[in-house]
């Protein structure tokens, strides 16, 4: 059976891996139909993930389907099309313990800390799947996606109305303004590129964006845009030390700093202005196997549009010559889905 594997930064390698046991007790084999590409997956691929090691066989936004399952398994049964939550943990450490199993002592990402999805078939716990009878199998694939954003929306607990501010309209920041929507804040996006403020107005209905310019002068902007105040709340969804320190500015007194995106580089934090207007700084890891179910139910219901996330695809052939064109924003991706089937 042939797998992609991340050999090291920039290197993808195709090679020859056994088929993966009978399903034990708990396990269900699944066959892999679809992959995400994501921010984590370009950083990696990069070097610049903090929790990677290589080599990898990555893919964590998978889309399958169940073949076989273990004794003992009733959550799921053969020919079940799925989302696969991929964060396995322990079930047995204080966060565990806490319904935190976002953020388990223990944590094994399926594409980050342990080999992932981009291989035909994987044995998963059947724990960690999430059925739909509706969902296309690209949906299935965007859901992990789209867990990202719903958590961290809930850290940030935004009021109907509330000013709030999203950096960053990559696939997760894009993840964040789904469930910003659903909220009814008041929301301004900032980001570098044209193209992807106008994906946000265009195909998300999001009439606020400013494009940023790094020195400063957007503060005045976001300031107007949030009738002479700045946001509340700021999620940084871009992953990148340089935006995240300069984000405390954009947090008006007594607000909130989310920050979703993660960066192996240190982030200066301003301690007067941090102290002056008693911020609040907030992390956001992963997603919940709840908010896998929500999602799966707003997509089925009509609520949550994934038709024009994806712009690009490719195939376990082609990944390795495409993947270097999704890391340069000119390409113009917004989200890529590999095909395994």
């Amino acid at each position: 059976m042939l797998a992609l594997r991340l050999e090291k930064p920039g290197l993808f390698r195709t090679i020859e891996i056994d088929e993966p046991a009978a399903p034990r007790a708990g396990e269900a084999l699944v066959q892999v139909h679809r992959v995400g590409i994501c921010g984590t997956d370009i950083a990696c691929y990069l070097g610049r993930f903090p929790f990677f090691e290589y080599p990898r066989i990555p893919g964590h936004e998978l889309g399958v389907e169940v073949l076989a399952v273990g004794p003992d398994v009733a959550g799921v049964k053969p020919g079940d099309r799925c989302s696969v939550e991929p964060y396995l943990n322990c079930q047995s450490c204080y966060a565990c313990r806490q319904g935190r199993t976002n953020c388990c002592e223990k944590l094994e990402v399926l594409g980050v800390h342990i080999d992932g999805g981009m291989r035909p078939r994987i044995v998963v716990p059947a724990r960690k799947l999430h059925p739909s009878e509706k969902l296309s199998l690209d949906q299935l694939a965007l859901v992990e996606t789209l867990g990202i954003g719903c958590h961290a929306v809930d850290r940030a607990a935004p009021r109907r109305d509330e000013h709030l501010l999203v950096i960053g309209a990559g696939p997760i920041g894009l993840s964040v303004l789904e469930f910003v929507k659903l909220t009814g804040a008041r929301t301004t996006v900032l980001d570098l590129s044209a193209p992807r403020l106008e994906f946000c107005r265009r195909a998300m209905g999001i009439k606020n964006t400013i494009q940023a310019t790094g020195d400063g002068s957007e503060i005045a902007e976001i300031e107007r845009l949030g009738g002479g105040s700045l946001p509340t709340i700021v999620i940084d969804a871009t992953g990148n030390a340089k935006s995240m320190s300069a984000a405390f500015q954009y947090v008006g007194h007594t607000g909130k700093l989310i920050f979703v995106g993660i960066t192996p580089e240190n982030v200066a934090l301003p301690d007067p202005l941090f102290h002056r207007r008693e911020m609040t700084i907030f992390s956001s890891r992963n997603a919940l196997a709840d908010d896998f179910r929500r999602i799966i139910r707003l997509i089925e219901d009509g609520q949550i549009d994934t038709r024009p996330w994806i712009t690009h695809r490719t195939n376990l052939t082609r990944f390795a010559d495409d993947f270097p064109s999704y890391t340069r924003p000119q390409t113009g991706v917004i989200k890529a889905i590999a095909e395994v089937d």
